[in-house]
């Protein structure tokens, strides 16, 4: 075969793969709108009066549940969110919130350790502590929540990884 075909081959088939591979990836839950904010929970917690009122999808991992006569709290460490607004738990935290939901929710749907994603707003913050440590919180009216199973955190991921070789992974 020559050179110019396998070229040609590589560059046709590149795409294709991408194509495939991005196929699989289960889309996001929430649409973004252009008023969202894309800063962190620690940048709003910095200067919560320049965000508030502003759309925010962010996602974390649970860290408590607070139940109150007319509304719920979900304390999160937060994540930066992958294509599909599945929470990154593997990286670095980026603070914490608040995710104040209307009514009462049940703790058992919202355990503490699962990750979550939520779509609302900033409604302020809250100081408050992190074991001994002073910690301002945002608050986020939620109008949307999703807790992630094992199975959507892993869907859409390929079990090919790439490194000194090629592995494939069994789960």
């Amino acid at each position: 075969m020559s050179f110019r075909r396998t070229s040609f081959l590589v560059r046709l088939a590149a795409p294709a793969t991408l194509l495939l591979l991005a196929a699989c990836a289960p889309a996001p839950i929430y649409k973004n709108s252009a008023a969202a904010v894309t800063a962190a929970p620690f940048q709003v917690a910095q200067a919560p009066e320049k965000f508030s009122n502003s759309e925010v999808v962010w996602g974390g991992r649970i860290v408590q549940v607070k139940v109150f006569a007319d509304h719920s709290e979900i304390e999160l460490l937060a994540y930066p969110l992958d294509s599909s607004q599945r929470p990154k738990a593997n990286d670095s935290g980026n603070g914490r919130f608040i995710a104040v939901m209307r009514g009462y929710v049940e703790p058992l749907d919202y355990p503490t350790g699962s990750l979550m994603t939520v779509d609302g707003k900033l409604s302020g913050s809250r100081a408050g502590k992190v074991g001994e440590a002073d910690y301002v919180f945002p608050l986020v009216s939620v109008a949307q929540s999703h807790v992630w199973t094992a199975d959507e955190m892993t869907k859409g991921r390929s079990n090919i990884h790439f490194g000194l070789g090629l592995g494939v992974g069994i789960r």
